[in-house]
């Protein structure tokens, strides 16, 4: 049977402006009027006209008879008082998703609930998960303090369908209402016609007709109430009425995709520093170890999730290139990345450790004389592995072949994780590690007509003279790709050449000489030399 749960989080924009307020509030400042639950406040958002009208209000403005559109110049003149401040709606969604992910303490699946605003709230996924937490009471218990600690009001219910539970935790009496499979639709009975999450048109015609009750609908024929209402909410009467009855299926989107392997820890005492996350972490990594090893998979991403106290998480994330299962390896990697990332603010009362890619690790057996060379690939994964977690991905980047023969455009830098660079043996020694962007001039060159080696040139205001040469190498120009400074490209002849104090080079003359037949275009110009790299 499956179980999902549905929070409303009451007057929403209100908690989150009013944790907002706290955070800002100075030690020695007075405390904002808002903050005093007796005073009314209301938060104002401008609709399509232009006009002021309430967003949002405490429960104090609603006991004085104030509601949500009402137009803010209607609620000053019923309440002088009122305090009113502007709405922030991004704000509003950026905590909510935020207060997503940290609802992932008891469930791998959370979901955004999209109802209209005023309605907010979150959908759980707890299917089989109740039992680890006492049951479903003690669950929903659990959840409605835990928010309340936070000062976020709320109300859960729980039921096997999201729209019995949305209808359960919004119009259900009593505290956490829980439905079953039998029981789900005698619990929606009672409940108004606007628990099944339906426009305000659709309502309208509903109540017309004297349908005040979900119960009402169950004996009205399905033909008519879908030909009479189909021009209502997009989703249509009937078919909401068969979603929360568990009819027809409805599918619910994650914050975040669930991680496969998951692991989770809480604490009666909050960890306030980064000393205690580090000391409990290689308990969590040992146990999702035993889960990879018993699938035979290896980590490749792993994400640490702290559950904060005031309702938010943060987190830290390592990457690999190869997938693993080494614990002390997954422990450097988050030291390299580095613990102060995490945000504890006034502690964790929870640690979350999860594999969020995983791969095969399928046991191998070498050649003996291939030993040594699978040994290194793997000592320089590891050191990607650590720079990477240091650094960022971005920052530690390995050459990848492109296909151009041309030296500048051979290959292009692309992060270095996952990937275990192979040096081509026939080329070591033979092209500088770095290239020269852009080339530079060499100036005085003295060589033999036409394909001679420079035994003489000036570089950087350094005459040097040439001992040992060796070339040329001839590439054709890439004559479909035009060079920036839209003059043609032509043949470069490079060369490697060592001076007389050791120094050895890779330059290259641009152009030939002795190219004089008509139409050869740029090549009839006179040949330049150029430095491209220093070799090692």
């Amino acid at each position: 049977m499956r179980r999902i749960v549905s929070v409303w989080l009451i007057d929403w924009p209100v908690s989150v402006r009013r944790r907002s307020l706290e955070r800002a509030r100075r030690p020695a400042s007075p405390p904002d009027p808002a903050l005093d639950p007796a005073n009314p406040f209301a938060l104002i958002l401008k609709n399509r006209r232009g006009a002021a009208v309430i967003h949002a209000l405490n429960p104090a403005a609603r006991k004085a008879g104030l509601r949500r559109g009402q137009t803010q110049a209607d609620a000053r003149a019923m309440i002088p008082q009122l305090l009113c401040q502007p709405a922030d709606v991004a704000a509003d969604e950026r905590a909510l998703k935020a207060l997503a992910v940290w609802a992932e303490r008891w469930s791998p699946s959370v979901s955004l609930d999209p109802s209209e605003e005023g309605l907010e709230g979150l959908f759980l996924d707890v299917t089989g998960a109740a039992h680890l937490f006492g049951g479903e009471a003690a669950l929903l218990a659990a959840m409605r303090e835990r928010l309340a600690g936070t000062g976020t009001a709320a109300r859960v219910a729980m039921a096997p369908t999201p729209g019995a539970a949305w209808a359960l935790a919004r119009w259900g009496e009593g505290r956490d209402p829980i439905a079953t499979d039998e029981t789900v639709s005698d619990l929606l009975a009672d409940l108004p016609v606007d628990a099944l999450r339906l426009d305000e048109r659709t309502i309208t015609g509903a109540r017309r007709l004297g349908l005040k009750t979900i119960g009402s609908l169950y004996a009205m024929p399905r033909t008519g109430l879908a030909r009479r209402f189909r021009d209502g909410d997009a989703i249509g009467l009937v078919r909401r009425l068969d979603q929360a009855r568990g009819h027809v299926g409805e599918a619910l989107t994650p914050v975040r995709p669930p991680a496969r392997y998951r692991i989770w820890q809480a604490f009666a005492e909050p960890l306030g520093d980064m000393a205690g996350v580090e000391a409990r972490l290689p308990e969590l990594a040992a146990d999702l170890t035993r889960s990879l090893e018993r699938d035979g998979q290896g980590a490749k991403v792993l994400t640490l999730t702290g559950f904060r106290t005031d309702g938010e998480a943060t987190q830290l994330s390592v990457r690999m290139g190869l997938p693993g299962r080494d614990v002390s390896i997954w422990m450097r990697l988050f030291r390299e990345a580095g613990f102060g990332r995490l945000e504890l603010g006034f502690g964790l009362d929870a640690l979350m450790l999860t594999a969020d890619e995983t791969e095969v690790m399928a046991a191998r057996q070498g050649a003996l004389e291939t030993e040594a060379e699978a040994k290194q690939a793997e000592d320089l994964a590891v050191l990607i592995d650590r720079l990477t977690a240091r650094l960022g991905e971005g920052r530690v980047l390995t050459p990848e072949p492109v296909d151009s023969w041309i030296p500048e455009r051979a290959e292009r830098l692309v992060p270095a994780l996952g990937r275990v660079p192979a040096a081509d043996a026939a080329e070591v020694g033979r092209r500088p590690i770095l290239l020269l962007d852009p080339p530079e001039p060499l100036e005085d060159p003295v060589f033999d007509l036409p394909d001679g080696a420079p035994a003489r040139f000036t570089w950087r205001r350094v005459s040097r003279r040439i001992v040992r040469a060796e070339g040329p190498e001839r590439l054709a120009p890439e004559w479909w790709r035009p060079r920036p400074d839209g003059r043609e490209a032509r043949t470069r002849d490079y060369y490697r050449v060592e001076d007389g104090e050791g120094g050895r080079y890779w330059l290259f003359r641009e152009g030939r000489y002795g190219w004089d037949y008509a139409g050869a275009g740029d090549e009839r110009r006179a040949p330049s030399w150029w430095m491209h790299g220093v070799l090692a």
